[in-house]
């Protein structure tokens, strides 16, 4: 039983001799309390920390403020106005909840170590930027904490190899914010591909093209308030630009992707979402493709994937140009690819599917089914899932070995599109066939005192 689990425990017991031993005293003691009236009891609460707080990280502490289950107690972050403004939101809206409309149990961190050190927080949430996921997370499962990491799941191949490793060595229970995997349309649309309704898929297409470069801005003076060294982590020391990090209310979800030190650009950022259907519905969850080829090639007109089965994954820039692409039957050349879904195309038609409850298919009728997706909230449901998760010990719909895998799909894109040049993979091994250059980028150095 984990240290935390234990803690749990603790505060459990404790309630229960304590109702017992005042038994005989007439006080009236609130339902709520003990879970009678069908809310959960203080004690069965997953304390929960936030690890950046952000535009997503406000975003999911949001979320899990609306959660009986779950409490927050803790955010963390470099910028102070980000972090003082997580401690605001949460107390607000217990405060709202209390019949004296106060509330004061969330503390703030500036740095995750702290944060991390309490033994009466059970899990994490980590919505850094890419740069801080990997160390993040062994940090965290080296903790015992258990852990929701935001996509992509790491900066580079080795880190999330890392992070997969760090997870299993200390059994937590770790999920990945790759929401589709959670979302209606989504599950009914790759249990078609995969029980085989397209017949052999030949094509699969995504969009979000472009990676990330190396960078070089004037320096800036560090906002006040902002932690520039802890910042930057285990990224190379680099000075400060409005650019990477803009202080206070954040006004972009990752203005910094475009910096190859912080990330891989459209490929890590957006496109691991449409990646993570694709190897979902090929039934790649253990494994990938086997090579990629770059658009410098001239091979082919966009980043181009080749999966077992002569299954082609292309990446293009919005829709497809029958100039350039394959153009199925019954496809209408301006109608715009999803963003974060899949065009999967087969023998016998195909299947087109995205958020909001976006799902489409050719001929009329293979979509058919038992049950039509429903309006889900994505998000909602992949919080709840992962919250089920650690109290069943179970894994959650995006584990992490899932997430390292659909990320490693980002970074071979990158790592073609730097290279300049087609790429042989091992998906076994998690290494290039014969590039001794390529494989070096599979890890990068990482900025003491940090490892993984």
């Amino acid at each position: 039983m984990s240290r935390t689990t234990n803690t749990r425990w603790n505060r459990r017991q404790f309630l229960k001799t304590t109702a017992a031993g005042f038994a005989a005293v007439p006080l009236v003691v609130p339902s709520s309390v003990f879970g009678q009236d069908g809310s959960v009891a203080p004690s069965e609460r997953i304390s929960l920390g936030f690890i950046g707080v952000g535009m997503m990280g406000q975003g999911h502490e949001r979320g899990f403020l609306g959660y009986e289950e779950a409490q927050v107690t803790a955010v963390c972050d470099v910028d102070r106005w980000r972090r003082e403004n997580g401690k605001t939101v949460a107390e607000q809206t217990y405060a709202a909840r209390r019949p004296g409309g106060n509330y004061r149990g969330c503390r703030t961190y500036n740095d995750l170590r702290e944060l991390l050190a309490r033994d009466d927080i059970d899990a994490v949430v980590i919505a850094t930027g890419d740069n801080w996921h990997g160390a993040a997370t062994v940090l965290a499962a080296e903790a015992g904490k258990d852990i929701y990491t935001e996509k992509p799941i790491s900066k580079t191949i080795r880190e999330a190899r890392a992070m997969v490793e760090a997870s299993r060595r200390y059994g937590r229970v770790a999920q990945i914010g790759l929401q589709q995997r959670s979302t209606a349309e989504f599950i009914k649309a790759c249990d078609l591909v995969q029980a085989g309704r397209l017949g052999k898929v030949k094509i699969v297409y995504v969009t979000h093209a472009g990676t990330s470069a190396d960078v070089n801005l004037p320096v800036e003076p560090v906002p006040d308030g902002l932690d520039w060294d802890l910042w930057l982590g285990p990224a190379p020391w680099r000075p400060f630009n409005g650019r990477f990090h803009r202080y206070g209310k954040p006004p972009h979800v990752v203005p910094w992707h475009f910096c190859r030190d912080f990330g891989g650009g459209n490929l890590t950022s957006n496109t691991v979402h449409a990646f993570d259907v694709v190897q979902w519905g090929l039934g790649m969850d253990e494994s990938g493709p086997f090579e990629v080829v770059p658009p410098q090639t001239g091979d082919y007109p966009s980043l181009t994937y080749k999966y077992p089965d002569d299954v082609l994954l292309q990446v293009v820039a919005g829709k497809l140009d029958p100039q350039r692409h394959f153009i199925p039957k019954g496809w209408n050349a301006n109608t715009g690819l999803q963003n974060f879904g899949a065009l999967f195309v087969g023998e016998e038609g195909w299947i087109h599917v995205g958020r909001q409850g976006f799902l489409d298919g050719f001929p009329k009728g293979i979509l058919a089914s038992a049950t039509e997706p429903e309006s889900w909230h994505p998000v909602k449901n992949h919080h709840q899932n992962w919250l089920a998760a650690i109290k069943t010990r179970e894994q959650p719909a995006c584990d992490v070995a899932i997430g390292c895998r659909s990320t490693i799909v980002s970074h071979l894109g990158c790592i073609a599109h730097w290279t300049g040049r087609a790429l042989k993979w091992d998906p076994v091994k998690e290494e290039f066939i014969g590039d001794a250059e390529a494989n070096q980028l599979r890890r990068r150095p990482m900025r003491g005192p940090w490892r993984i």
